[in-house]
């Protein structure tokens, strides 16, 4: 078709895309009657050859070879999409020495984590260590005293008292003799195990203690009784030598009579020990009105000598 012919000499039929379907012969396939171009087709007479129909970009010219190309080989002058303006520019270049692949996300989430999860677990052991600490430290704490029917054995050996501190002990500790027994029926005694000396108010009853002294000299022995608002009295022995004295246990604080709980109270009678063991002996003899309960007795320096 030219330029002035307006399309006069086109047939109605002519196909733009006739040349796909061309024998392979030539361009053109057989020749026609006249010899200036294919044949026109017959009728129901079937092609001989057909070119096969490919996809556009395709078709092969000369059977030349396709390039094989290898990954990493690109061309050299490739810049990837992210590297160009306006490309993503998210992510992460390869790192060096990993077979070109990209390095693991979360890395740091997994350290962090890691972190986070030894932190717990230390402050999970110190918790439990001050706790067991803690327990132990109670353990003792919830601990009643002694019960109702605890007794105290008399004749058990003295304690000897700390540096610089004179020795204190419960009367029902010591050795009794002549019907002395403990008992815990009066409440208000400062005894440990809550007992006291009872069954003092016969004659031949008595309590002994062994004491050791720090350094020979005069000294006070205290002691604290219970009476039922009645004087009483005692007989005091030191190294099986009697005061010239009894060991008063009068009713000094005006107790109701008859009132044994309300009659706690203390005394102090002036003795001479040695250094080293002493005997004293605080005994019910005849004459002596013994209706009373020993708590605890202890000392306190006099005019001791060094």
């Amino acid at each position: 078709m030219t330029a002035g012919n307006n399309g006069a000499d086109t047939p109605e039929n002519d196909d733009p895309f006739a040349y796909l379907y061309r024998s392979e012969g030539g361009e053109g396939g057989a020749p026609g009657p006249s010899g200036d171009g294919p044949a026109a087709r017959q009728p129901g007479v079937p092609r001989t050859s057909y070119n096969q129909v490919r996809a556009v970009g395709q078709r092969q010219y000369g059977q030349q070879a396709p390039q094989q190309v290898t990954y990493g080989q690109q061309n050299a002058h490739y810049a990837a999409p992210e590297t160009l303006p306006g490309g993503d520019r998210t992510r992460t270049a390869p790192a060096p020495g990993n077979g070109g692949h990209e390095p693991r996300r979360g890395r740091n989430g997994l350290l962090i984590g890691a972190v986070a999860v030894v932190a717990v677990v230390c402050i999970g052991i110190g918790v439990a260590m001050l706790t067991n600490g803690k327990d132990t430290k109670d353990d003792t704490a919830g601990k009643p005293g002694p019960t109702a029917g605890d007794t105290v054995s008399p004749g058990d050996k003295p304690k000897k008292p700390a540096p610089g501190k004179l020795p204190k002990e419960d009367a029902g500790s010591l050795r009794l003799d002549g019907g002395a027994t403990t008992a815990k029926d009066v409440e208000g005694a400062h005894a440990a195990s809550g007992s006291y000396v009872a069954g003092f108010n016969q004659v031949g009853a008595k309590v002994q203690w062994t004491v050791d002294a720090p350094r020979a000299g005069d000294y006070r022995l205290y002691v604290r009784y219970g009476i039922p608002g009645e004087d009483a009295n005692a007989t005091l022995a030191v190294n099986s030598k009697p005061n010239s004295q009894p060991l008063g246990l009068k009713n000094f604080i005006h107790s109701p009579k008859g009132d044994w709980e309300k009659g706690w109270q203390t005394t102090w009678a002036p003795v001479t020990l040695n250094k080293g063991s002493n005997t004293i002996e605080i005994s019910c003899g005849q004459g002596n009105q013994c209706n009373a309960n020993l708590d605890q007795v202890w000392l306190q320096r006099g005019n001791a000598k060094p």
